[in-house]
């Protein structure tokens, strides 16, 4: 029995903790209960020491005082505290009413919000559950094909796993070691090309199925001119004026921005673009003041509403960001930021209260009391693991997998697919990525583009049954009986369950197009992070040589040894009689970078 032990204890380790996960135990104390049952039947069995564990809680306490993890809390603070303000609400409203006379106009609406919210609350439930609240009963009010309606609800709402600042990233970011800004950087274009292919969508089904996505009535339209005009015009003329404007300070942004933070190298394309974006946004937000306070009427009713909801968000959002990409704040002093900014904002719409602020705080806690939860279970489950060689057994897996690069992602993002049907994207990220990152790093896969894959496709964990969360949070705010509209005073039938997973099924197809376009074309990650030091042996040993304090050593020697001839290349120095010789730390950092290249 114990040979059976401990010829099978990697996978017995696996086997039991399916067991404690199918009895309804919470996941991370299986995770915790796991490592320590087979941490002490290891010691029975006499695989590990009997100390094994005493280095556990000094694991435990590294976790605590992990600067990245702040990170969570602060961005989960932000998103709450902005969707609990109703700023959602004023977004679905006002952007509706800018894209609502368009065939597919309250669609892309709510997928453009969807970004939106995805870049401030960063937490699906919120985002899924206030589109559903508002812009589903006005989507099926004027005859939106129901699989439509409901798919670009949830859809939408799981971006705020793929576009930064998302808590996937930072999890991902953490567990493979790798920085929260890099991770940041290089899902920012994957996600807006993912938005992209999502109103591509849209626009598709438009074309071809004209009924399905109606526009929007005009007697729906609510900012209209008193002669009767839509008001778009004027707000073209802003978004030209504005984008004229961010064209403008991108050229100009390596020449003012550098000096000001001591920086000589060019600044990266995504830094350039948020904070072009910013100050266009700043622009437009300062005319609406003007045309507001000094009745200037320059701009239409429609264009003041939008900049007056849109603007802020959005530079709160470029703001954070922009300084993350900058290098001025941490990804956890961004959200410290974006945290205050929501508050601010909040209050600037007399929508602050002490209960509002008691419950994002309550909800806040909670979230990162869970995410530290299973940070530790699954810190004790890899703490046995790790002794048992379990990451050595997880390698031979893979070594012997045809494809290379392309077989072992093939495979690692069907595991991660499926078992995103079943268990929630934090389980995956803290269970099986800790097991797959040291054979990605071995098999020279760059860890943030591996990272990235893996956060579109834990996307998908969304939106694929039996148990896509974002699906359970519409049909939870979904009308489950036939009511009567109280707007056009029609009777509107139930939204069924059937009709919100087939709304899923395009946008799934749609998410694994995505996964496998960045797995195609890497650059889409790669390309934005700053590019590799290339080490010259030759460049290095004259630096070496040349250094100040090198010389101010070696002349008192030359001046008392006038006649010594030169010694040969690479030949010990002698050392005074009765000294060890000392080793050149010059010499030693040279023989080292050779090495290592």
């Amino acid at each position: 029995m114990i040979e059976f032990i401990s010829a099978q204890f990697v996978p017995l380790m696996f086997a039991g903790l399916l067991v404690f996960l199918l009895s309804g135990f919470p996941v991370a104390f299986a995770l915790a209960a796991t490592g320590l049952f087979f941490g002490f039947i290891g010691m029975e069995a006499g695989l590990f020491p009997s100390n094994l564990f005493q280095a556990l809680p000094l694991r435990v306490f590294g976790i605590m005082q992990n600067d990245t993890l702040l990170a969570i809390p602060f961005f989960t603070l932000m998103g709450i505290i902005l969707e609990r303000s109703r700023m959602a609400e004023d977004l679905l409203a006002t952007v509706a009413q800018v894209f609502g006379p368009v065939r597919g106009g309250l669609a892309v609406a709510v997928i453009l919000v969807g970004a939106l919210l995805a870049a401030t609350t960063g937490v699906v439930a919120a985002a899924v559950i206030s589109m559903g609240l508002i812009s589903l009963p006005i989507m099926l009010r004027y005859g939106y094909n129901r699989t439509i309606a409901t798919g670009t609800i949830t859809a939408s709402g799981t971006l705020a796993q793929a576009i930064p600042p998302s808590l996937v990233l930072i999890v991902l970011a953490d567990q493979l070691g790798r920085s929260v800004g890099d991770m940041y950087a290089g899902a920012l274009i994957p996600g807006l090309l993912l938005v992209g292919l999502y109103l591509l969508f849209i626009a598709a089904v438009a074309i071809v199925k004209p009924k399905w996505v109606p526009a929007l009535p005009a007697e729906a339209r609510i900012y209209n001119e008193p002669n009767g005009a839509s008001g778009h015009r004027s707000l073209l003329v802003l978004v030209l004026l504005c984008t004229a404007v961010s064209i403008a300070w991108s050229q100009v942004h390596e020449s003012i921005i550098n000096p000001l933070i001591g920086r000589e190298f060019s600044p990266a394309a995504d830094e350039v673009v948020i904070l072009s974006i910013t100050v266009g946004s700043l622009l437009a937000l300062a005319l609406a003041l003007l045309n507001r306070l000094f009745r200037l009427g320059l701009l239409s009713r429609l264009a003041e509403q939008v900049t007056f909801v849109l603007i802020p968000p959005l530079v709160l959002i470029f703001l954070v960001l922009g300084t993350i990409f900058l290098g001025v704040a941490t990804p956890t002093e961004g959200g410290a930021m974006g945290a205050l900014g929501a508050l601010i904002m909040a209050g600037a719409r007399r929508s602050l209260s002490f209960s509002l602020l008691k419950q994002a705080l309550e909800s806040t806690t909670k979230l990162a009391i869970f995410v530290l939860f299973i940070l530790i279970g699954s810190t004790v489950f890899s703490f046995t693991f790790n002794a048992a060689d379990g990451h050595i057994w997880v390698e031979h897996l893979f070594d012997k997998m045809p494809g290379g690069q392309m077989g072992f992602l093939f495979v690692v993002n069907l595991l991660v697919f499926v078992l995103g049907m079943f268990i929630d994207f934090f389980e995956i990220a803290f269970i099986v990525i800790p097991l797959l990152a040291p054979v990605a790093d071995k098999l020279g896969i760059d860890l943030i583009w591996f990272g990235v894959i893996l956060a579109m496709n834990l996307q998908t964990s969304f939106l694929t049954p039996p148990f896509g969360f974002a699906l359970f949070y519409l049909r939870s705010v979904a009308a489950r009986s036939d009511y009567t509209d109280h707007v056009t005073k029609q009777r509107i039938p139930a939204v069924t369950t059937a009709q919100i997973y087939k709304g899923s099924i395009a946008f799934i197809i749609l998410q694994l197009i995505m996964v496998v376009v960045v797995i195609a074309y890497p650059t889409l990650v790669t390309g934005s992070l700053a590019a590799k030091v290339e080490v010259n042996d030759a460049e290095v040993s004259d630096m070496l040589r040349n250094m100040p304090g090198l010389e101010e050593e070696q002349q008192p020697e030359a001046e008392a040894e006038p006649e010594a001839e030169p010694a040969e290349e690479g030949a010990a120095v002698p050392a005074p009689a009765g000294q060890e010789p000392e080793e050149d730390p010059g010499k030693a950092l040279e023989e080292s970078l050779k090495k290592s290249k």
